[in-house]
């Protein structure tokens, strides 16, 4: 291992370890204001004003549609930062420009300039993580950045941005130990990316929360569009599922807001680039078809709304078995989501590699109390590697439930 390497495991080691994460940890990461953030902003000299950015928040659905107006607006020759989360293999995924990730270089040095003040102020993971995107962007110049929300959206450290225009993807039940317990409260975080002035991009029409977003804009005086009531010709799309459907919806009315406001995108850079949203931006574990015979899919949707749109899809697969291999993170509420899993599945229950990995044999008495039939593994690969073995090439294998166990096959 080279020098330069050592050094930056050790960079990223320190800002795993030594600072709250909310995906190790969950809730002691969650703060409760931005104050910190903007702290940190004004020490780097306020990166997040010196570049264009769309803001994009929701329940599920936000990651896909980050990434397809990056692939699009690459395509058509802008150069495009990209800030997302969580990563799936290295820290360095979370902060791209066009289809290429921060330097080790950057990520060393940046931390090393800002160590004390880090410290001084006990910054969490997220907080610096974000500071280090929005500097890194300053200083690459990039033309436009699309920054994904981590958490909620009105006190997620990425809401310290102006956006040419914010998008919110979907409400659905994720989160509530920090959103709220019902669709309105969490609709109510998510509307805190609508900023004065800056058009807003719904994009499924939900009648329960629709007024949150509708009464929010007036107050601000932004316009509002729903994408979902939108005339766009849908195309098609390199990320596979029926679920990409709204996704590109969304993607397709953000653009067209982005057109208004001077933004140089054509229909031919929006068909191309949403055909190699992967091969621009380097997307993963979006219903990921890993092998075949038998076949292997992966998909990260961990909550009730994104794991019945997934299960849907599964159901219109042709196999002779079913094998499911699925681990969990311990703040899900398992017991809501047991229903919505096939019966008629083989199930290799596991826990990804963190502390907030569901234990694995909680996760299978839960599953086995409502009758489903599986066995434990002591890991994600010990699962799947069993689910191959007794798997014959006409069978599927899916393996989900949550971005970590996913992280780990890949």
């Amino acid at each position: 291992m080279s020098v330069n390497k050592m050094k930056y495991e050790e960079i990223t080691a320190w800002m795993f370890s030594r600072l709250p994460m909310y995906q190790q940890q969950g809730g002691v990461a969650y703060k409760k204001d931005l104050s910190r953030t903007e702290l940190f902003a004004a020490h780097l000299g306020h990166p997040e004003n010196k570049f264009k950015s769309i803001h994009v928040g929701g329940t599920n659905g936000k990651g896909s549609t980050a990434h397809m107006l990056a692939a699009v607006l690459q395509e058509a020759r802008h150069k495009v930062g990209l800030y997302t989360s969580p990563h799936l293999k290295d820290f360095r995924e979370r902060i791209k420009i066009n289809d290429t990730q921060i330097s080790e270089n950057f990520v060393i040095d940046f931390i090393k300039e800002n160590k004390l003040f880090l410290e001084r102020h006990q910054l969490s993971f997220f907080e610096m993580t974000v500071g280090m995107a929005f500097s890194y962007f300053e200083k690459q110049n990039v033309d436009i950045a699309v920054i994904e929300v981590g958490l909620g959206g009105r006190l997620d450290s990425t809401n310290i941005i102006t956006p040419e225009v914010s998008v919110i993807t979907n409400i659905g039940m994720d989160h509530t130990q920090f959103l709220g317990e019902t669709l309105k409260e969490i609709a109510t975080e998510k509307a805190g990316i609508i900023k004065v002035n800056v058009p807003v991009v719904i994009g499924e029409t939900q009648d329960e929360i629709q007024s949150v977003f509708s009464d929010k804009a007036k107050t601000v005086n932004a316009d509002l569009f729903f994408a979902d009531a939108s005339e766009h010709q849908v195309f098609p799309c390199s990320l596979l599922g029926e679920y990409q459907q709204k996704n590109i919806k969304t993607a397709l009315q953000t653009l067209s807001v982005l057109k208004t406001k001077g933004l140089t995108v054509k229909e031919q850079h929006i068909k191309k680039g949403l055909m190699q949203v992967q091969k621009h931006t380097g997307l993963r574990g979006r219903w990921e078809i890993l092998s075949e015979h038998p076949k292997v899919i992966c998909d990260v949707a961990h909550n009730k709304e994104g794991l019945t749109l997934v299960l849907k899809q599964l159901q219109k697969e042709s196999y002779k078995t079913l094998h499911i291999v699925l681990g969990m993170v311990r703040d899900k509420a398992v017991e809501d989501l047991v229903e919505l899993f096939p019966k008629q599945a083989v199930y290799y229950f596991c826990s990804p590699a963190l502390d907030r990995g569901m234990k694995v044999n909680k996760l299978a008495q839960i599953f086995n109390a409502n009758g489903y039939q599986g066995q434990t593994y002591s890991s994600v690969n010990e699962a799947l590697s069993s689910a191959k073995q007794l798997a014959t090439p006409q069978d599927l294998i899916f393996v989900g439930g949550s971005t970590f166990v996913v992280a780990e096959v890949l």
